[in-house]
């Protein structure tokens, strides 16, 4: 299993219909992660700074990149897309974070 942590920016005016969005998550996004492998997924919010902190487990990372292809995983970033900093290519602004622990 690998353990990915990454950081988001939410607008500030957004938490509540970001985390709504979430709590609704459609069902075809969440098979869609479960087929590529995605598990263990957690978001949490820093109110005072709007900064998403992001953690889940993969399986493999080039089946999880593929993630990033499927129509569903397209449709949703544009569906967030008012809500966060995006990309140009519609995608969250993701910065990746490296492990420095891990206790079982």
């Amino acid at each position: 299993m690998i353990r990915k942590g990454f950081i988001m920016k939410v607008y500030p005016d957004k938490h509540e219909e970001y985390e709504q969005k979430h709590n609704d998550i459609w069902p075809e996004m969440v098979e869609e992660l479960k087929r590529h492998g995605a598990s263990n997924y957690s978001i949490f919010l820093d109110k005072q700074t709007s900064t998403l902190f992001g953690y889940l487990e993969i399986e493999d990372e080039e089946k999880w990149n593929r993630m990033a292809l499927t129509e569903v995983n397209q449709k949703w970033w544009k569906y967030m897309q008012p809500l966060m900093e995006t990309n140009p290519d519609s995608s969250p602004v993701t910065i990746p974070l490296q492990e420095v622990f891990h206790l079982d």
